[in-house]
């Protein structure tokens, strides 16, 4: 059986998670027997070790890891190509954010807070600037509409009719 890092918490259910560094995390109820977490894992053998597998191919392909003060050059890289964006696109579709950060998060490129304050990710900054419109567009969009429902989608194609297409330049 795959060696795993167990994470006993609150929640009802068993999860697996294969980690981008290659670890088995398995997410299991305070009160959970071993016994059952390891007949949980071992049910579960196949999935484990295909999962490792592609996030091993993964590991090999993606380049390395930047270091801090390539970090820091890209997050003001990004400062100085979104700000003026989200000014612009603020202006033009009458909604203003609270506050903008640009932090290193890896697995998305934007997101809005309940308190309408803007976060976005500095690698965005290494992206087509259609798909950066798309981004800053995306996240005000959810200053009026905090959901991805129709009312969203209809903003945001009011807005950028093509975000479609920009949105597989982010792929």
């Amino acid at each position: 059986m795959e060696p795993y890092e167990l994470i006993r918490s609150g929640r009802k259910t068993l999860a697996l998670e294969i980690t981008r560094d290659c670890r088995v995390l398995v997410r299991a109820p305070r009160r959970l027997s071993k016994a059952q977490i390891d007949a949980f894992v071992a049910k579960h053998q196949t999935w484990i070790a295909r999962h490792l597998e592609q996030q091993r191919r993964r590991a090999a392909l993606a380049p390395p890891a930047p270091t801090p003060a390539e970090l820091a050059a890209l997050k003001e890289k990004a400062r100085q190509l979104l700000l003026p964006k989200v000014a612009f696109w603020s202006e033009k579709m009458g909604l203003v954010p609270t506050g903008v950060r640009i932090t290193a998060a890896r697995t998305r490129y934007g997101s809005c807070s309940g308190k309408n304050s803007l976060c976005f990710s500095c690698f965005l900054a290494n992206a087509p600037e259609a798909a950066v419109d798309l981004v800053v567009v995306h996240e005000l969009c959810h200053i009026r509409v905090k959901n991805h429902g129709p009312a969203f989608y209809a903003l945001l194609e009011q807005t950028l009719p093509d975000w479609r297409a920009r949105k597989q330049l982010l792929r």
